[in-house]
């Protein structure tokens, strides 16, 4: 068996432990989310701030550095056969739950079973894997049919539905969420003072042992230096960028846009990228009903959509967004726009695509939210380009939990169900095919909301992730034409995710994920 291992002499990593937990912070860090953290269990739900939350409260086997590239997280060694059909993972020492019990290969396994019932990608090995069972007390083998070189890539993906191992007693049946927070990270999840629509609260894991390397965007040492994170729920913009202007709060973890140049002026206030990828919007159109249940209806939103209308609308100065008809993120290794090329505003092209779909004027489910201004801004524009189109479009305003609740229902739009809507994601999760939450055109409905079905286009992207560097750029320009005939969703151009926080915050990592270990308050 060919081996993968992390050495770390235990004497260093003993000091780096000792000298973490030694620090006993006593400072709160408040910040500002996107939005409330309506779905508590990362591996069931898509939201971003279900992300973030995750990486707070649990840990995988892998995680993601800055680039993008897979570390080892839980895992200490790992090793692959010659044939590529048996791994083998051995876990860190240290590694326990917040109540108190080590992390046992019971969880891990079951974990990893509960997450390939889920998980996309995690359903395309669930089909080649014949085993998992248990070595020892802190290993396990991992056996396939057939290899997957990107088994690792894969469990490293944070930004998609990532494979957080939880106790095995948590894991609910299938279908359903895990309601049981506690995890073996870095932080435990406060439920005593949770408040719906008001806070959430993570304290510091006095008992957590990070790894000793540096941190690294999610990999590496996550060494917590603050006692207590407090997510402070403030849906208004203004509202969040004055409460950080007067010190109240020391981070807005997406600020909005149309107030960065004011927040840029103050001397105690630092706005910049949290990463160079920029992050995409999307116009998602539900497939299994009509009218976009019919390719030629999600083709006509290729012609109805003025991207740089619709991006101005909602992150107005340019200088934060671009126009892009690439899938996979322009200005990343992927960002080719090939059989794309000629989409943009042409409403004769538009209307004539609807008719030859049997479009006559039906209602045209909407929703959208004020709570994340600019969904709820491009969505405004979007609708009334549609309007002209032709389209019947009842634009309909809730709070993003209750969008996230109405996308996840497959039901008819007559009977609380849904047509279209606006989205994103950030660039991490975008830009390749492996991650890519809205190019997953599994027919089976695992995939994200919206649910196309194209088996050619699946097939040519299970060939791209198991292809070798040399043969993926060829594959790429495939699966992008194809995606460009079968219009999973409409690209609404893309923008840099920035960040805003007090000047005196120091230790804020670039990183796929906003994280909030390695902060420090002055």
């Amino acid at each position: 068996m060919t081996k993968r291992i992390l050495s770390i002499a235990a004497l260093a990593a003993t000091l780096f432990a000792t000298t973490a937990n030694a620090q006993e912070p006593r400072s709160i860090l408040r910040v500002v989310p996107q939005a409330d953290v309506a779905v508590t269990d990362p591996v069931f739900g898509t939201a971003w701030i279900s992300t973030i939350h995750g990486t707070m409260v649990w840990e995988s086997l892998f995680a993601w550095d800055s680039q993008m590239q897979p570390r080892p997280q839980m895992v200490s060694e790992w090793g692959v056969s010659d044939d590529g059909l048996r791994w083998r993972f051995t876990l860190r020492e240290g590694l326990r739950f917040h109540d108190g019990a080590p992390v046992s290969m019971t969880d891990a396994i079951a974990s990893l079973r509960r997450w390939m019932t889920i998980d996309a990608m995690g359903t395309r090995i669930a089909a080649v894997t014949s085993g998992l069972s248990a070595i020892d007390a802190r290993s396990f083998e991992w056996t396939l049919t057939e290899p997957f070189p990107a088994l690792v890539s894969v469990l490293a993906a944070a930004p998609s539905r990532f494979a957080a191992i939880m106790r095995a007693a948590d894991i609910p049946e299938r279908g359903r969420p895990a309601t049981t927070l506690i995890g073996s990270g870095p932080f435990r999840f406060n439920a005593a003072q949770r408040v719906s629509g008001d806070r959430v609260i993570y304290d510091r894991n006095p008992d957590y042992v990070p790894r000793a390397e540096p941190p690294d965007g999610l990999s590496g040492g996550r060494v917590v230096k603050v006692a207590r994170v407090e997510f402070r729920i403030l849906p208004d913009p203004s509202t969040a960028a004055t409460a950080l202007q007067a010190g109240e709060v020391d981070f807005i973890e997406r600020p909005s846009l149309d107030l960065l140049p004011v927040l840029s002026r103050s001397r105690a206030i630092t706005v910049t990228r949290l990463t160079d990828l920029a992050g995409q919007a999307m116009l998602r159109p539900n497939s299994l009903h009509p009218p976009f249940n019919d390719v030629r209806a999600r083709a006509a939103l290729a012609y109805i959509v003025d991207q740089g209308e619709t991006l101005a609308a909602g992150y107005g100065d340019e200088t934060y967004w671009s126009r892009c008809n690439s899938f996979f993120v322009c200005g990343s290794p992927n960002g080719t726009s090939a059989g794309a090329e000629d989409f943009g505003r042409n409403l004769a092209r538009a209307r004539q695509l609807l008719a030859e779909a049997g479009y006559r004027g039906e209602r045209i489910v909407f929703p959208t939210t004020t709570e994340i201004p600019f969904f709820g801004r491009m969505a405004e524009v979007t609708a009334a380009a549609m309007r002209q189109a032709g389209m019947n479009v009842d634009l309909q305003w809730m709070d993003w939990p209750s969008v996230i609740s109405r996308t996840s229902n497959r039901n008819a739009p007559e009977q609380g169900g849904w047509n279209i809507y606006v989205t994103g994601a950030p660039g991490p999760l975008m830009w390749s095919p492996m991650t890519n939450i809205g190019v997953n055109m599994a027919c089976d409905r695992s995939n994200f909301a919206g649910w196309p079905c194209d088996e050619t286009a699946e097939t040519l992207r299970r060939d791209y992730i198991n292809a070798s560097e040399a043969d993926r750029p060829a594959l790429l320009e495939r699966l992008h034409r194809r995606l460009a005939e079968t219009h999973p969703y409409r690209s609404l151009g893309q923008s840099f995710t920035m960040v805003a926080y007090r000047t005196g915050l120091t230790g804020i990592l670039p990183s796929p994920v906003p994280v909030f270990w390695n902060i420090a308050k002055p």
